[in-house]
């Protein structure tokens, strides 16, 4: 039986502890489990998205069985379709893993002058992050949302074939949708400051996958994303959010300079890809929590010992990040994950997490 070394903190003073640029006595485990958490505790997939309660629930015994970072999440897939009137179909097969949209909103130039900012209070799927978000509250975690990245909206709503043509035939069409999904997170953000007493404890998470150079160019990235996701997250922490979580997902090294130039809080949490190397995320973000990365298909289809040696390279190169690190997946924990790769992660970090 493994023996582990005793903690000298909770999992919720660590969280805090990294929040504050305190020490800590070891590399956090942040699980970015989604759906695993669910298939973990018996649940379908699906739950995930539909069920605030259930999906709770699982993420609290998922966490209490790996000793998981004190930060859990809810997310409702496809970002904007269903807010904006759209349809998603839900996880519900056997290889389907995320909430998709079931057809385009926006298929001509006309739909996109036309379409309109939705009440975020009612809109879609809205009511559930709320109901999870007041569980967050009642439990002392922290309240989050996943705001979604700008481009990433704008392909739930456009389809990616349409919204690269764009980016070169109707640019202004597409800036328009920018604009539009850009208001709709700043929107959906004011809703939760305002439903909660303390918008400190509010951390919105923003997954951008969409953005990556295997999608789309710098040039592109810096004319239709950086400038509204900057927007977006200046206005997040001007209404007193104070760290923002972003997930700069796959292959967007080019792209790391321009994701520098947007605040993050003080200090954001970055996570980063596994094709994204851990020391050069900490030269481009020094002062921010470093999140990664260890290559999620690896977790699903590796050998036990596999994981465990990337997770020790992940960890040997984190614990030089001066802003603070946390190991985890380098993008969501893959459902179907051996549960015994998972508790190898863990064992990395009892092994050689430790701060001495």
């Amino acid at each position: 039986m493994a023996r582990f070394r005793q903690d000298g903190l909770t999992e919720k003073e660590r969280f805090e502890a990294l929040l504050h640029r305190q020490p800590l006595d070891r590399v956090p485990f942040y699980l970015w489990e989604l759906s695993f958490a669910a298939v973990t505790v018996g649940y379908p997939k699906v739950t995930t998205f539909a069920d605030p309660a259930k999906s709770f629930e699982a993420f609290r015994r998922t966490h209490e069985m790996y000793d998981g970072w004190h930060y859990i999440y809810f997310t409702p897939g496809a970002i904007g379709v269903r807010e904006f009137g759209g349809e998603a179909k839900l996880p519900t097969g056997e290889y389907a893993q995320a909430a998709t949209p079931v057809k385009s909103i926006v298929q001509s130039e006309e739909d996109a002058w036309n379409l309109a900012l939705p009440d975020v209070k009612t809109a879609g799927a809205i009511p559930l992050v709320m109901e999870f978000a007041k569980l967050q509250g009642k439990h002392g975690f922290p309240i989050t949302f996943s705001s979604g990245s700008i481009l990433k909206v704008v392909q739930n709503l456009t389809g990616a074939e349409t919204m690269c043509r764009w980016m070169m035939k109707k640019p202004k069409a597409l800036h328009r949708l920018c604009r539009l999904v850009a208001d709709f997170h700043i929107a959906v953000a004011q809703y939760l400051v305002d439903s909660f007493d303390r918008p400190e404890r509010i951390i919105p998470l923003t997954a951008a996958p969409t953005e990556s150079n295997q999608v789309i160019s710098p040039k592109f990235f810096r004319e239709f994303s950086l400038p509204y996701q900057k927007d977006v997250y200046e206005k997040m922490l001007a209404m007193g959010v104070k760290h923002i979580n972003t997930h700069i997902c796959g292959e967007q090294n080019l792209n790391l300079p321009y994701w520098a130039e947007i605040p993050m809080g003080d200090p954001g949490i970055v996570s980063v890809g596994h094709e994204v190397d851990l020391e050069t995320a900490s030269k481009v973000f020094p002062d921010h929590i470093l999140v990664g990365n260890v290559e999620p298909a690896v977790i699903q289809t590796g050998t036990p010992e596999q994981v465990y040696e990337l997770c020790r390279i992940c960890i040997e190169k984190g614990k030089q990040h001066p802003g603070g690190f946390a190991l985890a997946p380098g993008c969501e924990l893959p459902p179907m994950a051996p549960p015994y790769n998972v508790w190898m992660m863990r064992k990395a970090i009892n092994d050689f997490g430790w701060y001495e």
